[in-house]
């Protein structure tokens, strides 16, 4: 038995969870969030972590070929990273703590819609994007006492159906 999860309004993707597995999504649109927080899409916990998994998707059929441009130079500018990622990582991991579950270790899942991009402009964006990303999140938390995100993975759709069980499809490849 699955449950179908449909990402947000800004992705063309589908997970299919098995009703065993606990998630939740965190980020839920049309939710006042605590002031000034930003929250990961999904919360899933494992029996030996918890992922945090945020769902960028500039790929999505609704996204203009403009939006896509711009979306990939953020990407390798590292704007996103340092302004969006990084941020949804330390909030994301703070309400969790707050809220007690933060029992195990938390990893970071970035997952990338990137298949409306050639090879090349993949290759240049996911080079080095993970070792950037822990970095910037280290050197975040440089002082702190808990070093709150324990390693951090970017994959692509195609990835996460080869890392995971959990299958996630484009939306409008099935339509």
């Amino acid at each position: 038995m699955t449950v179908k999860f449909k990402a947000e309004e800004t992705a063309d993707l589908e997970f299919e969870f098995p009703k065993t597995l606990l998630w939740e999504e965190l980020d839920i649109q049309g939710v006042t969030l605590p002031e000034n927080m930003k929250f990961v899409d999904i919360v899933i916990e494992r029996e030996t972590d918890i992922l945090l998994v945020e769902i960028k998707d500039p790929s999505n059929i609704r996204s203009p070929e403009k939006e896509q441009n711009k979306y990939s130079k953020r990407l390798i500018n590292n704007s996103v990273l340092k302004k969006e990622l990084t941020p949804k990582a330390r909030d994301s991991y703070s309400y969790m703590h707050l809220m007690e579950r933060d029992t195990k270790p938390f990893k970071y899942i970035v997952l990338l819609g990137l298949d409306a991009y050639d090879d090349s402009v993949q290759k240049l964006i996911l080079t080095g994007f993970k070792d950037r990303l822990m970095a910037d999140i280290q050197s975040e938390g440089q002082g702190w006492k808990r070093k709150y995100v324990q390693d951090c993975v970017v994959l692509t759709v195609e990835h996460w159906n080869k890392v995971f069980d959990w299958p996630l499809k484009r939306i409008s490849a099935t339509a």
